[in-house]
């Protein structure tokens, strides 16, 4: 047989797991976001030793090399005793659309928009950042503009 139809595509390795995306801003955490990115690497390392499977092993390397970079980065930021205005690490109930909403800002890693925790970076955190209770803060929502009018903060 020809060597012209044989498949060398078949005797190549598979192509690298592209790495996970990093992001660009600081990597702010509460204490929570801590220990949360310390089981993580704990967990993928326990994964990683008990697997054989070698996709799934590059898999978990990479993921291990995403927390761990998140890990070198993080700058764990103390909470804020008593604060008088929204802040990373703070909890905030907001009215809007007649609904009270409490939401926690945290770092991106942290984040669980339907548990009520936003990263810092979110454009909804960042308009947020800085209102004390009372205040009106304006928000572009879909386009259309919405008022979000903050209760409380602690």
């Amino acid at each position: 047989m020809s060597r012209a139809f044989t498949r060398e595509i078949d005797d190549a390795p598979p192509p690298p797991v592209p790495e996970r995306q990093i992001s660009a801003a600081r990597n702010l955490v509460t204490f929570d976001g801590a220990r949360q990115i310390e089981k993580m690497i704990a967990a993928l390392i326990a994964q990683i030793q008990a697997s054989i499977d070698t996709d799934a092993i590059a898999m978990l390397k990479r993921d291990l090399r995403y927390w761990e970079a998140r890990r070198a980065s993080m700058e764990v930021v103390e909470p804020i005793l008593g604060p008088a205005v929204v802040k990373f690490g703070t909890t905030a109930t907001i009215e809007r659309g007649g609904k009270k909403q409490e939401l926690r800002i945290v770092g991106e890693d942290e984040a669980d928009p339907s548990a009520g925790a936003i990263a810092w970076t979110s454009p909804l955190a960042r308009a947020l950042d800085g209102a004390s209770p009372g205040d009106i803060v304006e928000f572009q929502v879909a386009g259309r503009e919405e008022e979000i009018v903050v209760v409380s903060v602690r």
